[in-house]
């Protein structure tokens, strides 16, 4: 059987670069980045299985199935080895493709993954009850986020939401309350781990908002470890999604990382990381407890 197509949106020229939202989320959520990246790249924006206007998977919602199915959407798109761009879960699923040599690049924005038992616990509990308020107010949403009450309540994503457009910040709500398949993902994601991390050939930057207050920024550290050759950036000051409320940062930050790693001033790796110690294995390392 055919696996039906992904939502995406391709648009603007250039180098092909592929934007892919994290749980709960959807294209729409790089909108603010979008005039400016076009100018530089063609740009394809991929609604993940279940999220966003994408079919339900026929295959299994894992991180790893769901980076086989923006695969099979490449080929589809007659692409073979784009840059990628992930946010969170979508950091997850850009390292799964690197891992299959289908990227010429990765930022990973707050991947998700590596995380300890504890740090498990509080994703699940957190994004559950993000899952909840966002339905609860979804049917509202335009109105509350018009208040700073109601902004502030997505202050766990975008420390900053004053910044954000309310129409932006009710897009987001209402797209997490319709995510018909963030119960089955969410359960696969933290029923796993990245693998594989220590095959990545590409360049790749992780990088991290020092007030994210859904995954840690010393996470970021332990893939930092794993992936050969990557380096580690703070983002200071912000958050967890700093597309919502930090476009501008986020778009300097992409085109100064795919330029360096088109020209070749970004090197992939060659088997020792930037502090030269040997590259990792292929599995993942069981994180630190701290």
């Amino acid at each position: 059987m055919v696996a039906e197509r992904l939502n995406t949106r391709r648009s603007g020229s250039g180098e092909p670069l592929v934007l892919i939202h994290g749980i709960g989320s959807a294209l729409t959520v790089w909108n603010r980045m979008l005039p400016a990246l076009e100018a530089r790249h063609e740009v394809i924006g991929v609604d993940l299985p279940g999220f966003g206007e994408s079919p339900m998977p026929d295959d299994g919602c894992s991180p790893a199935s769901l980076a086989e199915a923006v695969a099979r959407e490449l080929d589809a798109l007659g692409v073979e080895r784009p840059h990628v761009v992930g946010n969170s879960l979508g950091g997850w699923v850009a390292l799964e493709l690197a891992a299959r040599e289908r990227a010429a690049s990765v930022l990973a924005i707050s991947p998700a993954g590596l995380w300890s038992e504890r740090e498990k616990w509080w994703v699940d509990s957190s994004l559950k009850s993000t899952r909840r308020a966002t339905k609860a107010v979804a049917p509202i949403a335009s109105t509350v986020m018009r208040s700073r009450a109601g902004r502030a309540s997505l202050i766990q994503f975008a420390p900053r939401p004053w910044r954000c457009p309310p129409e932006v910040l009710a897009t987001a709500v209402t797209t997490s309350a319709g995510a018909r398949n963030f119960e089955a993902t969410l359960e696969q994601m933290l029923a796993n781990q990245p693998t594989d991390l220590g095959s990545i050939a590409c360049p790749v930057l992780i990088a991290w908002g020092t007030r994210d207050y859904l995954l840690f920024p010393r996470q970021g550290r332990r893939f930092e470890r794993l992936i050969p050759g990557a380096e580690l950036r703070p983002l200071e000051g912000l958050g967890h999604a700093p597309m919502l409320d930090a476009p501008d940062e986020c778009v300097e930050l992409v085109l100064e990382f795919t330029r360096q790693a088109s020209t070749g001033t970004r090197q992939a790796s060659t088997g020792t990381t930037r502090h030269g110690k040997a590259a990792a294995g292929g599995a993942a390392e069981a994180p630190a407890k701290s």
